[in-house]
């Protein structure tokens, strides 16, 4: 199936976009330090029902850095959409991409047509674990090599599914190479939707899935089942044998997971 890949001017900036398939949009939107790649698993088994779109965050992969700019994550994306005269598009976002898919849902009501949130961070929330995580890693890189941090980074608890699996591995290692480590080397202007998400779960109308890998974090788990809890009707999955990235370690528990959702959200 054909793919078109081009860079679009949206909301003051330019994003790497990847489009393929037909029928209603689906977008898929990839953690920190990862890419468009990350989908690899997911691009072409969708695209046989759906109009299937992956992209680079900004910052990230092929798209744009940010500037000094102030800007949200979820308006880069309603501006994609914008240029891509899509309305509504399901929307599925792991870790990082999972919080720009909440914002997305907060901030542009209406335009999800449904959200899936994949081992997902909640803007606001944290447990000790966490904290613990991103401390091993943002603390070091204000004084370490890149090369140093973002070896740091793959041996994070959050990798340790994916490191265990050697082609996973290689895959991942790949686009952490690659990747420009912007958010270690410079400020970030970027912020969240405010006020933020993990207090206002409520508000969120779309039909949601809340995915976490078995293994991932406690501070996933607990990020899963408040979801789970107060977005209204929201759903749980705990998908056995992966950790944080399941859509890459575990792809047809992940994809048969992901369908069945989709099934009933035309």
């Amino acid at each position: 199936m054909e793919t078109t890949a081009r860079e679009i001017d949206a909301n003051g900036t330019r994003l790497y976009v990847e489009t393929t398939g037909s029928g209603a949009p689906l977008v898929f939107v990839h953690g920190f330090s990862l890419d468009t790649r990350m989908w690899d698993d997911q691009w072409e088994p969708f695209a046989e029902r759906f109009r299937v779109i992956r992209y680079d965050l900004r910052g990230f992969g092929r798209s744009a850095q940010p500037t000094d700019q102030y800007y949200r994550h979820a308006d880069d994306l309603a501006g994609l959409l914008d240029a891509l005269e899509i309305e509504r598009a399901h929307v599925v976002g792991l870790s990082l991409g999972g919080a720009v898919t909440l914002d997305f849902a907060l901030a542009h009501p209406g335009r999800a047509h449904s959200i899936v949130l994949v081992d997902a961070v909640l803007p606001g929330f944290s447990t000790p674990d966490l904290d613990e995580a991103i401390r091993a890693v943002w603390g070091p890189a204000r004084t370490l090599p890149l090369d140093a941090v973002k070896e740091l980074w793959l041996g994070s608890p959050l990798f340790a599914g994916a490191m265990a699996d050697p082609v996973v591995a290689e895959r991942v290692r790949r686009m952490v190479t690659e990747f420009s480590g912007y958010g270690w080397v410079a400020r970030d202007p970027g912020r969240w939707v405010e006020p933020l998400a993990s207090g206002r779960l409520g508000e969120i109308q779309a039909p949601a899935l809340a995915i976490v890998g078995e293994g991932d974090l406690p501070g996933f788990h607990a990020i899963a089942e408040r979801i789970a809890a107060e977005v209204p009707g929201a759903r749980k999955a705990i998908l056995p044998g992966c950790g944080h990235l399941p859509n890459m370690e575990a792809p047809h528990a992940f994809n048969a997971a992901l369908a069945e959702f989709l099934g009933g959200e035309k």
